[in-house]
């Protein structure tokens, strides 16, 4: 399959990128679990997620990131800084990222 082919999103999913069945179920969980953990609309952890990885191709069988679970992606693309990695951690003081612009092509919920 050519590059540019490749990089072309699955328009049936809310992600801008490519992804496998494998990548695809770790994105949504990872968007559930934002959801959950930082009192946030799903449609604003999608948003996050794309913005996140926008422009890559996560269509692999064996991506990076599929190394790490739900949880540790939820915390990394949430906040600046991931100060405690304990599900009990009080994270009421940590700074969150700026999320997408409202407009951006990165919510697509």
């Amino acid at each position: 399959m050519p590059l540019m082919e490749a990089m072309e999103p699955d328009t049936a999913t809310e992600f801008l990128m490519a992804t496998s069945p494998q990548t695809l179920d770790l994105l949504r969980a990872t968007a559930q679990e934002m959801s959950e953990l930082c009192g946030i609309s799903r449609a604003e952890a999608v948003a996050r997620v794309n913005w996140h990885w926008e422009g890559l191709d996560l269509s692999g069988e064996d991506e990076i990131i599929l190394h790490e679970d739900e949880y540790y992606w939820a915390l990394r693309i949430y906040f600046a800084d991931v100060l405690d990695w304990r599900p009990t951690a009080d994270r009421s003081d940590w700074t969150p990222r700026p999320g997408p612009p409202a407009g951006s092509r990165c919510w697509t919920l």
